[in-house]
């Protein structure tokens, strides 16, 4: 695949007259997933050949009900509501959380950088939880933070002890953490947030796909516990990724400091509409949700058998597996050429292994049948 623009070099060229950030201009560039018709370029292959697992991507798309009220979208020439507050109320009865408490964004990336906003002064230390979802330390220096990685054991679990004692030799202010996490996709267990949560530090859980996990969200914790901030989205279960729609749940502390960062009309009025209608049509979506998580135990299932993948489990919608006598960068080049598109992740930890997100049935047919006939050296 073609590279991306050197923006390091052209960010270099003027440097005298243009003084950027020098923590910037020397920084690596994050490297993410692109759209279907960008990978349909790429390969040379109709978008409409072509299977997009790479980015834990919803395959059946929003509520119908949402792609006829945006057909209809009023108003587009008006600021959306900077307060979001029909949105805030339907999130309340979904998550049981108090709309008080309740905080929108563009995606819940965003939120993420209104946390550090909130809490980072230049040095401060966030924890980081590696193998893991790269924008908590990708946003770190942005926001003038040092991110301490505390590495997973081989089984992708938390070093409870190690985080402790990161917390405490750099007085951290934040530990980032996923459940289900990016990209292992193993729940954390809750007697160890319950540990965690007694660090002079503020714990933040991403949620990003609690739907798939099956498992009760930390949403009942957020009201009773000051340090424990949980962050959600609608991206995968509701597919919205397109329309980059979250939320975040807060302590109510916390809320009136927030609301002095957040930019006024951060959520545009298409995503704050189709949120708003998918929450009205959660049990259509939610019968999604059970079908993806089918395919993810099937697909866990028929990795298993195969000699070059051995997959860990899943409580999302996604199974990493590590690869087995092939390069996971060649293994994921290949199923490209048959029009398959997996992520492949180039650093230490991850150089061999593969994410591969669930699909619908007969997406999952033809990548099975494409892996079952795969030639291995």
């Amino acid at each position: 695949m073609p590279p991306r623009p050197n923006c390091e070099a052209a960010s270099a060229m003027g440097s005298e007259q243009v003084r950027i950030r020098r923590d910037i201009a020397s920084m690596s560039a994050y490297t993410p997933t692109t759209s279907l018709d960008v990978f349909a370029q790429r390969l040379g292959i109709a978008p409409e050949n072509l299977i997009k697992l790479d980015a834990n991507e919803n395959p059946y798309g929003p509520s119908p009900k949402v792609v006829e009220a945006l057909a209809a979208l009023p108003n587009m020439q008006v600021y959306p509501d900077p307060e979001s507050g029909r949105l805030r109320e339907l999130l309340a009865d979904y998550t049981g959380v108090p709309a008080q408490q309740i905080l929108c964004g563009a995606g819940a990336d965003e939120l993420i950088e209104l946390i550090l906003q909130l809490f980072i002064e230049p040095s401060d230390v966030i924890i980081n939880t590696p193998p893991t979802f790269a924008m908590y330390s990708f946003n770190a220096p942005l926001y003038h933070a040092r991110s301490v990685d505390v590495y997973r054991r081989a089984d992708f679990s938390l070093d409870i002890e190690a985080i402790q004692d990161a917390v405490s030799r750099h007085d951290a202010k934040l530990v980032f953490l996923c459940s289900p996490n990016n990209p292992s996709g193993g729940l954390i267990p809750l007697e160890d947030i319950k540990a965690l949560l007694e660090l002079p530090a503020a714990i933040v859980v991403d949620e990003a796909y609690i739907e798939f996990a099956e498992s009760e969200s930390l949403a009942a914790w957020v009201s009773d516990r000051p340090n424990l901030i949980v962050l959600r989205t609608l991206s995968k279960w509701a597919g919205l990724a397109g329309l980059r729609i979250g939320y975040g749940l807060f302590p109510r502390a916390l809320m009136p400091q927030l609301w002095k960062i957040k930019q006024p009309y951060n959520v545009n009025v298409a995503a704050d509409l189709a949120a708003r209608v998918s929450l009205q049509d959660i049990d259509f979506l939610l019968e999604r949700v059970r079908q993806l998580i089918q395919q993810r135990e099937r697909l866990e299932s028929a990795f298993a058998e195969l000699p070059f993948l051995s997959p860990y489990p899943s409580r999302s919608n996604f199974v990493l597996n590590r690869v087995e006598g092939l390069s996971a960068e060649d293994f994921r080049d290949r199923l490209a050429r048959a029009g398959i598109i997996v992520r492949y992740y180039n650093n230490p930890r991850l150089f061999d292994h593969i994410r591969i997100s669930a699909g619908k049935p007969a997406q999952i047919d033809r990548l099975l049948d494409v892996l079952r006939t795969l030639p291995i050296d």
